[in-house]
């Protein structure tokens, strides 16, 4: 399936919804079920691949995981891939159109530090994959409010213009304030992404702050292995399956 069928699913105040998959199973059941695209959560991929806490899967386990995620359904994929893993954009725009994928995540966190990287760097980053790959849809992830940077608010809203400017479609920035999300996406002035927690509002009702794609990030998958713990301690019980 096309870029160009997954950047044209971005619409501010009609946004795509994304349950994040972390394999093809999970993939065919988010296609099966009607999703115009399909998209991957590194967080959940890592836990799916036996990684605990949800890091340390390399380039290759990922790219392996989103080329069957991407022969299994006939939407467009978009893979979360980190901050790249460390490789020339060039080659990240190489790998990801290698393993069937249109659309990428690219996060301005250092997985090696767990801290911020400067703006100008990930500027460079989204430069370089941009160049390589003209049609590629890139969601640029602002992680200010995940990782507590500095300048807070401003500084979010700094960095997504900047990575808007250097070629990014849509800007994610992680843990957003619901309060903020509004005057986010005024201040920013492009498509933003929002990220869909337990007890947020539904992705209906943050439509109307013109947000353009609402995930849901690795929260699918955790409720998923909540309900089969609570399946499998049933049955360890002595109960069984409820019929389907």
């Amino acid at each position: 399936m096309s870029a160009a069928a997954l950047r044209a699913l971005h619409v501010p105040g009609d946004p795509l919804v994304l349950p994040n998959v972390w394999d093809a199973a999970s993939a065919r059941v988010v296609a099966d079920a009607g999703f115009p695209a399909v998209a991957t959560a590194s967080h959940a991929v890592c836990e799916a691949l036996g990684y605990a806490g949800g890091v340390g899967a390399s380039a290759d386990e990922v790219f392996d995981v989103v080329a069957r995620v991407a022969r299994a359904v006939d939407v467009p994929v978009t893979a979360d891939v980190e901050r790249g893993y460390g490789l020339p954009g060039a080659v990240l725009a190489e790998r990801l159109a290698a393993a069937g994928a249109v659309g990428c995540n690219l996060e301005d966190s250092d997985p090696a530090t767990g801290g911020l990287v400067g703006s100008w760097e990930q500027v460079a980053l989204l430069r370089a994959v941009r160049e390589a790959d003209p049609e590629l849809v890139i969601n640029a992830r602002v992680d200010v409010f995940l990782r507590g940077g500095e300048g807070g608010y401003d500084d979010a809203v700094a960095r997504a213009r900047a990575y808007l400017a250097a070629g990014a479609d849509c800007v994610f920035p992680i843990l957003l304030p619901v309060d903020l999300v509004a005057r986010f996406v005024a201040d920013v002035g492009g498509p933003v992404n929002v990220l869909h927690r337990p007890g947020d509002p539904t992705p209906a009702a943050v439509a109307r702050w013109g947000v353009a794609r609402v995930s849901l990030g690795p929260n699918l998958h955790r409720a998923s292995m909540a309900h089969l713990a609570e399946v499998v301690a049933g049955v360890r019980a002595g109960g069984g399956l409820a019929r389907r």
